[in-house]
């Protein structure tokens, strides 16, 4: 079984694909959905276990809205140095808090925290999800400005990009204002959002 990291839209030509990190916020993500749900665009939204505790209430909204669900880790621990074993539980638990949130949820996709992969690719499918990486980062965690994160963003995004972003892990509301002008822009160039490339079927985790 191959444990390649994603990194590609689905779809040919001016395609990207939006995913979302350390969620959810109350303070952002509801923005971000309404945002979303503006342009008509599905996103991928990289849940934190510990945040999906905390905020049930989101993690529904944001599947009830379309989007898709990928398991982030449960504390956006370092997996890097961990053994198999190790990694396989704090998967499992994530995906466990996921789905008492929303129960018999979809979880295609794991992202590593800080994309420090380790033996955490094989792992991943093992437990039925593939590893989502990207092509493009730009570096929203430092708050630069909305202005700077568009420029960042339309200088970067290539046809067929997974585009790293974040709803949660801070003041996300750059990122918000953001992404609300980048799709705009891009939709009047006629690119398509899409969701990364097809996950295989796999086993439930």
């Amino acid at each position: 079984m191959s444990a390649a990291i994603i990194d590609t839209a689905h779809g040919d030509g001016d395609v990207v694909s939006l995913t979302f990190d350390d969620g959810p916020n109350p303070a952002d993500t509801p923005a971000l959905l309404d945002v979303l749900r503006r342009h008509d665009v599905t996103a991928v939204f990289c849940l934190q276990g510990d945040q999906a505790e905390q905020h049930p209430e989101l993690v529904r909204r944001i599947a009830a809205a379309g989007h898709t669900l990928c398991n982030h880790g449960m504390h956006h621990d370092d997996m890097s140095s961990w053994t198999p074993e190790q990694i396989a539980a704090d998967l499992r638990e994530t995906s466990a808090a996921i789905r008492r949130a929303l129960p018999g949820a979809r979880i295609p996709y794991f992202r590593a925290p800080y994309g420090a992969w380790g033996g955490s690719p094989a792992v991943a499918e093992a437990l039925g999800m593939r590893p989502l990486g990207w092509r493009l980062a730009v570096a929203d965690w430092e708050t630069p400005g909305t202005g700077e994160l568009v420029r960042r963003l339309r200088a970067g995004i290539t046809p067929g990009a997974v585009v790293l972003l974040h709803d949660g892990g801070g003041d996300r509301s750059q990122t918000v204002d953001a992404v609300d002008l980048v799709i705009a822009a891009l939709k009047a160039r006629r690119w398509r959002f899409t969701q990364p490339r097809p996950d295989r079927p796999q086993p439930p985790a």
